[in-house]
């Protein structure tokens, strides 16, 4: 609604002639005009809640314009948007270690539950997710990590997660809010605990590299065996396989070598001061004295 500008009012006033009356009866008029408007406006993403003389109505309007009784009805409004709700607190596990969790969950008020919860809990969403997960979500953590002990919290983290969502869920959709995502960001445990971890972990990744090194050297053992016992059955076909006729072969063989060597010199000998090959020498050398 658009209001005449009272600044033109007032110099229309000092230019003119008329009853300082009128001024305070046109300005008594425009506040009246605003008070009395008909009309009232849910923006986009909230959800309205009627009150007639103070008293919420059932219905939940949706977005848009919708009219109203001046004085008597007010159109008050709920957030529906996605929003975030995050925190921090001491846990203990199964095995009575103290643990620090921090969490982060997304959430939004169910539309359809806008009235219930603007009567029951709060006339606004951040006001109902203070009143109804502050108090739920620490109670839902320290329920589930005490199912688990400290090392199942980091092992079986998952599943940590899902039993927290599941719990939270429950007690969120009690009073009107959805939960649409739920994480946890951290598990924090003392130093001596995290040391004996770390330890253990250590002592694992070590036991670890020693089995696959006995087992490198099982799988060599068992490959030198089975080389030596494949060259020793080379050796025994090789030794069956040695026959007279293979003798006699390999005896020629080493003949024809020795020949392929020779160089063309016959053997020679001293006789009588000279030198003469051994085919050469006279009968008489030959004979025997």
């Amino acid at each position: 609604m658009k209001f005449p500008n009272v600044n033109l009012v007032l110099n229309t006033k000092q230019r003119g002639s008329a009853n300082p009356g009128w001024l305070i009866a046109i300005v008594v008029m425009l506040a009246l005009s605003y008070i009395g408007w008909p009309f009232s406006i849910v923006s986009a993403g909230q959800r309205g809640v009627l009150t007639t003389m103070g008293k919420p109505s059932e219905e939940v309007y949706p977005e848009g314009i919708h009219f109203i009784i001046p004085f008597a009805q007010k159109m008050n409004t709920m957030d529906v948007h996605m929003a975030k709700n995050e925190g921090q607190g001491e846990a203990a596990s199964k095995d009575l270690q103290a643990v620090q969790v921090k969490v982060i969950l997304n959430y939004h008020l169910d539309p359809a539950a806008a009235s219930r919860a603007f009567r029951d809990i709060a006339s606004s969403t951040d006001e109902v997710a203070a009143r109804v997960i502050d108090p739920a979500r620490p109670e839902a953590v320290k329920a589930v990590t005490a199912r688990f002990t400290a090392e199942e919290l980091i092992t079986r983290r998952t599943e940590v997660r899902d039993q927290i969502a599941i719990l939270l869920r429950e007690k969120m959709m009690r009073h009107g809010l959805i939960l649409d995502e739920f994480a946890i960001v951290n598990f924090s445990f003392s130093q001596s605990f995290s040391g004996a971890i770390e330890a253990k972990v250590r002592a694992e990744q070590e036991k670890l590299k020693a089995d696959r090194d006995l087992q490198r050297i099982q799988v060599e053992a068992e490959q030198r065996i089975a080389s030596a016992r494949a060259e020793a059955e080379g050796l025994r076909l090789q030794r069956q396989e040695v026959t007279p006729l293979l003798l006699e072969l390999r005896r020629v063989e080493n003949d024809r070598m020795a020949i392929a060597k020779w160089n063309g010199q016959l053997p020679t000998t001293t006789v009588g001061g000279s030198v003469q090959s051994l085919i050469n020498l006279p009968s008489a050398a030959l004979s025997p004295r």
